[in-house]
């Protein structure tokens, strides 16, 4: 288990980029994982889902996701079809998701929720 927050998203994403300054503003130390330079880790798929939800995951507000045919996004139904459309289109998931010291799996930044986390 890593001793710092491992946080997973996109650099110019708005809400990545409004939590990273957050932990900086905390003088928090953390590991970025850009999923445009590095792929989402599909070994971790199974532990985010276990622990947010797919539903929490896939954006679906997101252009990622608005841009899919209807089909596409009709086909996502469950943590299967759910995980094989973020490996393939990684910018309909959620940012950022963050791995915590303790274990846990958080997706969006939540000030109140991260504040105990640090």
């Amino acid at each position: 288990m890593a001793s710092t927050p491992i946080v997973y998203g996109i650099p110019n994403c708005t809400t990545v980029k409004k939590a990273r300054t957050w932990l900086d503003g905390q003088e928090r130390a953390y590991e970025f994982h850009d999923f445009k330079k590095a792929g989402v880790p599909e070994s971790h798929l199974p532990q985010w889902i276990a622990q947010a939800g797919w539903e929490k995951l896939v954006n679906r507000q997101g252009t990622t996701w608005r841009k899919l045919p209807p089909e596409a996004q009709a086909a996502v139904t469950d943590a299967a079809s759910a995980s094989r459309l973020m490996m393939e289109q990684p910018s309909v998931i959620k940012r950022p998701v963050v791995e915590w010291p303790d274990g846990s799996v958080t997706v969006g930044f939540d000030e109140a929720a991260w504040t105990g986390k640090i």
